[in-house]
């Protein structure tokens, strides 16, 4: 069965006003800009095939944002899909990897549900109990992922417990 197109033009204006919030979302989830546009194509074409049923639940946002988080945490699923290669391409110029290159890094190689703990706890400043409903898991599993991923950047970067006393506890 082939289904129809259903969005209207509420639909439009939605994508026009939240389109760049999601790139950025789906950026922050992946580290890849060009995987990040994917998802949220792939999010907002699912969202207007249904766009009539979503709109009636007064929150397509969260709708999309979930869609592009379940497609990222499936996207092992498509790994068939890649082309492997024994060489990384040659850079034109010397890196040089600043505290922010860095951290986007160790970011990126994180675990992707804690990831998304960190991304919807920090970027999206939902609370705990927030971000469990949208990954549809308990508040111990985002305490415990947020922890560990907090625990894993820090012990990368190289941040001391001394470091942390000093800024309050918090980690900057």
């Amino acid at each position: 069965m082939t289904r129809r197109w259903d969005a209207t033009t509420e639909f439009d204006d939605f994508v026009r006003a939240r389109h760049a919030a999601l790139l950025r979302f789906a950026y922050l989830l992946t580290g890849d800009p060009h995987l990040a546009a994917d998802l949220v194509q792939e999010a907002l074409e699912r969202t207007g095939m249904r766009w009539r049923s979503v709109h009636r639940q007064d929150d397509p946002e969260g709708y999309v944002r979930r869609s592009i988080i379940n497609a990222h945490l499936n996207q092992r699923r498509r790994r068939w899909r890649e082309r492997l290669v024994a060489d990384p391409p040659e850079r034109s110029q010397p890196a040089v990897e600043t505290r922010d290159e860095l951290l986007w890094g160790l970011l990126a190689g994180l675990p992707r549900q804690q990831r998304a703990v960190l991304v919807l706890r920090f970027y999206e400043d939902l609370t705990e109990a927030e971000v469990a409903r949208v990954l549809d898991c308990a508040i111990g599993t985002v305490k415990s992922n947020g922890s560990r991923a907090l625990a894993k950047l820090r012990d990368a970067m190289g941040v001391t417990a001394a470091a942390e006393k000093t800024n309050g506890g918090e980690w900057r």
